[in-house]
């Protein structure tokens, strides 16, 4: 079962058939996503063929990763797979 973890803490935790891989990165639906660990931000990013991604600073007993995950709340046609799943990055470990 894939997982997300950073500082000592499980953020996401999914069976495979509900994850999807896209360039690499691992993306888990919201519903596998411990919710009270991240925190909006205004950031946002372009991808061509994706859309515009927004973020979340993941926050673990006081420490903060900052825009350590991300999403595309409006995925374009080509990647309406990843509507509602995050992906994580910048030092979060993902297994599985």
């Amino acid at each position: 079962m894939p997982k997300a973890t950073w500082n000592g803490q499980v953020i996401a935790e999914a069976p495979s058939n509900e994850i999807h891989r896209v360039e690499g990165n691992v993306y888990f639906p919201l519903s596998a996503v411990k919710q009270e660990f991240l925190h909006s931000t205004d950031t946002h990013s372009s991808c061509v063929w994706k859309g515009t991604a927004s973020y979340y600073n993941i926050v673990v007993d006081g420490k903060t990763n900052e825009d350590a995950a991300w999403y595309y709340p409006e995925p374009s046609a080509m990647a309406a797979r990843i509507k509602d799943h995050i992906a994580f990055w910048r030092g979060v470990k993902v297994e599985g």
